[in-house]
């Protein structure tokens, strides 16, 4: 199978998108067809060996639409789609102010036919074949869209909204236009004459600013893509045979170096070389706080340098940059469909069909009952219009856009609408503990040394311990380096003098394989290691035996800290906790969910881990290839359950799971197999994500009972069902303008999801 992005144009309504959708999945080998009405583009699945893309964008082109195959998801249009699109946009606006003047003057001449009389510099527009000249350009200029897209639904044997609005239209115009030409048939019948060149206009005309209005509001809904595309400076400053120069960003290269200036955005992505800085981050990964940026630390193009000068090396570049992968991840996702949404579109499958059936019946009752073909002509026009499934149409993509734009604004992926609409189903969320809960690397936890006091000796003996461990390739060492970088020590305490120095070399170096490592410096003998390795040298350490018990039962290592056959200290090592992690937790606890952490580590490292983030459920020593069947089981209890990983081995329980949460810090592999992606790795993501999809599908409900709820009331008033009660019939210039209002209200609603707050009580 391959995939055809496709950008549309032509698109007026979302029974459009519909249109195109059904002609597209009318091509022999296309296997399914995703059309985004928001964005105006088309995914296509399909098999080449019996179809190709111009096959693809024929079938299009023949339904009245025009198709351009782009690369992806994203592509920026070319200066001459631009100019056709806003062509289209000044096209539609010409229509409703041309429809507008003229409805409003056929209006003003209906006044003169219900008792109204008009003055006489007014009374020419009541002529009934002055009105039929005025309703011609209106029904047949600034309607044509209509009856292209009925024509066109009609090829593909279905119906659509331009079907009811084709027929309704067109019905009271050529009733009119045989009461102006043969007003004598009607005298004959005991009937007045009667024409509706008003009706039948004001409806093309409120229709028609409602498909503006939509237009409009449409753009809107798309705004998180149009700000992440807008993020990318335009130019590079990079270094090319020892000089700067600026250069356009699509020229630059893998492995060119970089310049960054504070308050200039990074260009592309790309690893530190040279430099420092604080990086704000916050439009690509949601967090607030910028992030320092060190060599060897990456950064990610389109964030913003805040402080210092740097240089990068770039890495990934155009397409490749995480900021491209994130727009066509969220294109992509916007153009899915959701369940709910799949059920609406069957339901306008089979709604046009039955509308026009009831106005036959309507047609048929009341010719039959009451003889008298205008009243039979009115309500049966007024059903066919109210009815108009737009709204139902708009219900579902318009929330889903937003919703999604959102997740992207708050550094969260949802790759497609089905998974949007899941996560808030969500019942169990097991968290991975390495990577996912806790940092994924060992850090310094708690150091005492016997004294048990913040004094200079403890900076020294720190120091000391750093300069030995710096030898050693143990990830436990790099963790004691690094804890000790981080006390901000001014200058080397074993030197003096006010220059800052640096760790010292250990003379004699010495690592003893699962004891510990020792090496002399400024001329002391310093030993670290396992208190067995302590006991082999006979170094007391009962001074620090309850310490070191205290720490091993939280689950950390323990390792001694010895000088010239003396102990001196006592340093705890463990993975430690994200700073979100505790509070990500309680706050999926008090939304209801069960939260399970699931570790291969030991249940007695993985409890302690459990219990200082507030998880009760420990499922500890599972292996890699355990994890899937484990998430199995959970489901098997009758819970959706999501996975929350960072790891190639979570990769398999994250296809597993209902719903699958992927730390964006993590690896490719787990990013690929999940449905949702934290690009910041905090975990309060999860909790936000949740949320939105409650926020958005409770905002879809609303949305289809707005459709609904004026079909199934309008159908019945329009019919004329109050007429035997109270002698009152629906006129169809208001049907035409409760079946715009419905469409825009929809609009209308799906947009108050862009004030979504995304903020977790911490």
């Amino acid at each position: 199978m391959e995939t055809l992005h496709l950008r549309l144009q032509g698109m007026s309504c979302a029974s459009c998108a519909r249109t195109i959708e059904q002609a597209i999945k009318s091509v022999p080998g296309v296997v399914e067809s995703n059309v985004n009405f928001a964005i105006e583009q088309a995914a296509v699945k399909y098999d080449p060996k019996q179809t190709n893309s111009n096959q693809i964008a024929q079938a299009v082109t023949e339904v009245g639409y025009s198709a351009h195959p782009i690369s992806e998801p994203g592509e920026e249009e070319d200066d001459v789609e631009k100019s056709t699109r806003l062509a289209q946009q000044q096209d539609l606006k010409h229509k409703v102010i041309v429809g507008g003047v003229l409805s409003t003057l056929l209006i003003i001449g209906m006044l003169e036919h219900i008792g109204i009389r008009l003055p006489s510099i007014l009374q020419w527009l009541a002529v009934p074949w002055v009105q039929l000249i005025l309703a011609f350009p209106v029904q047949f200029w600034v309607g044509q869209s209509f009856y292209r897209g009925a024509i066109s639904a009609f090829r593909h044997r279905t119906s659509d909204m331009n079907t009811l609005i084709a027929l309704g239209t067109t019905i009271t115009y050529f009733y009119s236009v045989f009461t102006t030409i043969n007003p004598g048939f009607f005298r004959s019948q005991g009937l007045m004459p009667e024409v509706y060149f008003e009706a039948s206009t004001a409806i093309i005309t409120l229709t028609m600013v409602g498909r503006f209005m939509e237009n409009r509001a449409k753009g809107e809904t798309s705004e998180a893509i149009r700000k992440l595309m807008g993020l990318q400076p335009r130019t590079a400053r990079v270094v090319h045979d020892g000089k700067e120069m600026d250069i356009p960003i699509a020229e630059v290269v893998v492995g060119d170096i970089v310049v960054v200036r504070p308050g200039e955005k990074i260009p592309v992505d790309g690893e530190v070389i040279a430099g420092s800085s604080a990086v704000d981050e916050s439009m690509i990964t949601g967090e607030s706080i910028p992030i320092t940026k060190q060599p060897g630390d990456d950064v990610i193009g389109a964030t913003i340098n805040k402080t210092g000068s740097f240089r990068f090396q770039a890495t990934r570049v155009g397409k490749d940059t995480a900021l491209a992968t994130i727009v066509k991840l969220v294109q992509q996702a916007q153009g899915s469909k959701a369940p709910i949404q799949k059920l609406a579109d069957q339901v306008t499958g089979w709604f046009v069909p039955a509308v026009i059936g009831l106005a036959i019946v309507t047609f048929v009752i009341w010719f039959d009952l009451m003889g008298n073909i205008t009243l039979a002509m009115i309500n049966t026009v007024g059903v066919l219009i109210i009815a108009c499934p737009c709204a139902l149409g708009l219900a579902t993509p318009t929330s889903v856009t937003v919703g999604i734009g959102k997740g992207a604004e708050n550094g969260i992926l949802i790759k497609g609408a089905d998974s949007l609409e899941l996560a808030r189903k969500i019942q169990t969320i097991v968290l991975d503990k390495t990577g996912t809960i806790t940092q994924g690397k060992p850090g310094v936890t708690n150091f005492v040394t016997v004294r048990g006091t913040a004094n200079h000796n403890e900076i020294n003996l720190l120091w000391s311990a750093a300069a030995v461990e710096r030898s050693s390739e143990h990830p436990l060492a790099e963790a004691v380096v690094q804890y000790a970088e981080s006390q901000q020590i001014p200058t080397n305490p074993l030197q003096k003098g006010d220059k800052k120095g640096s760790l010292p070399e250990p003379e004699k170096f010495e690592a003893i394989a699962g004891s510990g490592v020792q090496g002399v410096v400024e001329g002391k003998l310093v030993q670290i290691g396992t208190g067995r390795w302590m006991d082999e040298l006979d170094i007391e350490t009962l001074s620090l035996q309850g310490q070191k018990v205290a720490w091993e039962d939280e689950g950390k290592t323990v390792v001694f800290i010895a000088v010239d056959g003396g102990l001196e200290g006592l340093i705890a090592i463990a993975d430690t906790l994200k700073p979100s992690s505790e509070v990500a937790v309680r706050a999926m606890q008090r939304m209801g969910l069960e939260v399970v952490m699931l570790t291969g580590d030991n249940r007695r490292t993985a409890e302690a881990v459990a219990q200082q983030v507030g998880i009760k459920r420990v499922l500890a020593e599972v292996r890699p290839d355990q994890k899937a069947d484990t998430v199995k089981k959970l489901q098997a209890e009758g819970k959706i359950v999501a996975m929350v990983g960072d790891g190639i081995n979570d990769a398999p329980a994250l296809a597993q799971a209902d719903v699958g949460f992927a730390i964006g810090t993590g690896t490719d592999v787990a990013i690929a197999a999940s449905d949702i992606t934290l690009i910041s790795g905090d975990l309060t993501g999860i909790v936000t994500a949740i949320r939105l999809s409650r926020a958005t599908m409770r905002n879809i409900r609303q949305n289809l009972f707005f459709a609904f709820a004026y079909n199934i009331a309008g159908i019945p008033l329009a019919a004329g069902i109050l007429f035997p009660f109270f002698g009152w019939l629906l006129n169809p210039i208001i049907a035409g303008a409760a079946m715009a209002f419905s469409s825009v209200s929809v609009v209308t609603n799906a947009l108050r999801l862009r004030q979504f707050q995304s903020e977790v009580n911490r």
